[in-house]
């Protein structure tokens, strides 16, 4: 409408700068290294740090004086750019590094003019940014890995430790059969482990370098290295190869194939691995959370003094650990799926897919860093309740281990007969409130089929935990990739 104020002049404006994300509404990550890893500074680093990479890996091959190599990679590490300054420059050429190559150059031409002329030599935004993404990625990856090797040894402690530490077995919220805790703990250590065979597996082969100039062929690349080699020695093909093997080199990543400015699996790739990390680790929250619950109560997160306290009710102690790697589990597949729908992108460089990757990306990193973190602290302080988890075996009476005695009586009944028998008694000892045993006792189906003493065996659920201590052996020989 003509004449409507706007939502904010320029004083209102001013009073609304931007301060950096302090992790206010996440923090999960808030505080954490996997935070500093991924923050504007460190991505900017980053691909200061692949200008860098590339100007060195062109000085190894003779079409980049290797004087100018050194002056460019000593200009990276040293010059402070002005992130804010070059986001809001974005905002004119759809991504961050047309504004950072003018800043860089800059800066280089002011320690050496001729140096700056190689600054960015053939190169483009996709290169840079790209494989700037992939060095956060692997600095943020060694981060998580480390964690979760931690969290991994934390319940390999517990799983040994409570081998045969019989738990009532819960399927769809109800009891089951008994477990035991040392079980459920291997399980969780076995999914961990899987993350870290994940994460590893693209931490060392997935994440490459880009090279592919404007649109995928390297010809900008290629043109200037024919200027400055004799003639034939680029246009052969050897170039190609020595290239990317010098970059990739020079930066620690994987060589690739082809450019991949629009063949994004490394990214999915990557999202795929952070997703299942997440998601792993929040099957672990959750079982705390419900083991936790006050009517439950067989295990206890740490809590140092004021943590876990209610704003309103000074009794609770609440499962924050537990709650923040929830959180992170919740959202991480989530944004996984958004970079993986990035991978349906048009032409040799996508109008908006590549650049929505960005948000996501770091985000999977630091909400699975977050996590990761978190859970270090969740399995290394877990405090487990045994004498609790007894008792909770004895809250139906034995009807726990209906199945065994119904596995046992089917010879001598029917397999229909006994395992009617034992639905009808479960269902009266539940009515009543007595125990299985004294139900079964005054049946006379079973005089002379079940001794009362044979019975009190069967119906002992700390006897009924099946091959759980076996297979907690068997699932601690397996080792995490280092």
């Amino acid at each position: 409408m003509s004449g409507t104020k706007p939502p904010y002049d320029a004083a209102e404006r001013a009073c609304l700068a931007p301060e950096p994300d302090s992790g206010l509404l996440a923090p999960v990550r808030a505080d954490t290294l996997v935070e500093a890893a991924t923050s504007d500074q460190a991505w900017l680093r980053a691909m200061l740090d692949a200008e860098a990479a590339l100007a060195r890996a062109q000085a190894r091959l003779g079409t980049v004086p290797r004087r100018a190599a050194e002056t460019i990679t000593d200009v990276a590490g040293t010059c402070a750019l002005d992130v804010r300054a070059l986001a809001v420059a974005a905002r004119e050429t759809a991504n961050p590094v047309v504004g950072l190559v003018a800043a860089f150059t800059a800066a280089v031409a002011e320690r050496d003019a001729d140096a700056a002329e190689y600054v960015h030599r053939g190169s483009t935004s996709q290169d840079v940014l790209d494989t700037g993404s992939m060095l956060v990625a692997a600095r943020a990856l060694d981060l998580v890995l480390a964690d979760l090797h931690r969290v991994a040894a934390a319940l390999g402690v517990l799983a040994a430790r409570h081998r045969d530490t019989p738990q009532a077995g819960r399927t769809l919220a109800l009891h089951a059969v008994p477990v035991t805790f040392g079980l459920k703990a291997a399980g969780w250590r076995h999914l961990v482990l899987d993350a870290i065979e994940r994460l590893a597996r693209v931490r060392h082969d997935g994440l490459p370098v880009s090279l592919g100039g404007a649109a995928g062929t390297l010809a900008g690349y290629l043109q200037y290295a024919e200027l400055a080699t004799p003639e034939g020695e680029v246009s052969d093909g050897t170039y190609l190869d020595r290239i990317v093997d010098a970059y990739a080199a020079e930066t620690g990543l994987a060589r690739p194939v082809l450019p991949w400015h629009a063949l994004r699996t490394p990214v999915a790739d990557l999202a795929a691995a952070l997703a299942h990390t997440a998601a792993a680790l929040g099957k672990i929250a959750m079982d705390v959370q419900v083991l936790a619950r006050t009517e439950i109560g067989e295990v206890t997160e740490p809590a140092p003094a004021g943590r876990g306290v209610s704003s309103a009710m000074p009794h609770k102690r609440n499962p924050v650990l537990a709650t923040l790697i929830r959180s992170a589990a919740l959202q991480v597949p989530v944004l996984a799926a958004g970079l993986t729908q990035c991978l349906t992108t048009e032409d040799e460089r996508s109008a908006g897919a590549w650049h929505a990757e960005w948000p996501l990306l770091r985000d999977c990193l630091r909400l699975a860093g977050g996590a990761a973190h978190t859970t270090v602290e969740l399995a290394e302080g877990l405090t487990v309740n045994p004498a609790r988890m007894r008792a909770n075996l004895d809250l139906t009476g034995s009807r726990i281990v209906s199945e065994r005695l119904a596995a046992v009586l089917a010879p001598r009944l029917g397999k229909a007969a006994a395992k009617q028998l034992l639905t009808d008694a479960s269902t009266a000892a539940d009515r009543e409130g007595r125990p299985l045993g004294d139900v079964l006792a005054r049946l006379p189906e079973l005089h002379g089929v079940c001794t009362p003493e044979e019975v009190a065996v069967l119906l002992d659920p700390t006897r009924y935990t099946g091959a759980a201590g076996t297979l907690v052996d068997r699932a601690l020989k397996r080792r995490g990739t280092p």
